[in-house]
């Protein structure tokens, strides 16, 4: 089994809203986990969210990797390959 090349390149840049998920801190909503795009940092809600903004952001960008932003947690995910790494 090949390694997912999206997620051996990805970095881990600064999260822009380390405080939640940008949209719904924008619109006063609420989250249930939150996942960083290594692409540029941007912090969205998980698909068990009701904005799902993480998803929305992949689709918007096609940035390809996003990494558990909850604490203790050290998994990343490739929208690309539907890969966990």
């Amino acid at each position: 089994m090949s390694v997912c090349e999206h997620i051996v390149e990805a970095q881990d840049p600064p999260a822009k809203t380390p405080q939640g998920c940008e949209e719904c801190l924008a619109m006063g909503t609420r989250w249930v986990h939150l996942r960083k795009c290594l692409s540029c940092g941007h912090i969205g809600c998980c698909d068990s969210s009701p904005g799902k903004h993480a998803t929305a952001h992949y689709k918007e960008t096609s940035h390809p990797v996003m990494a558990s932003f909850e604490p203790g947690e050290n998994w990343r995910w490739c929208f690309v390959d539907n890969v966990i790494g």
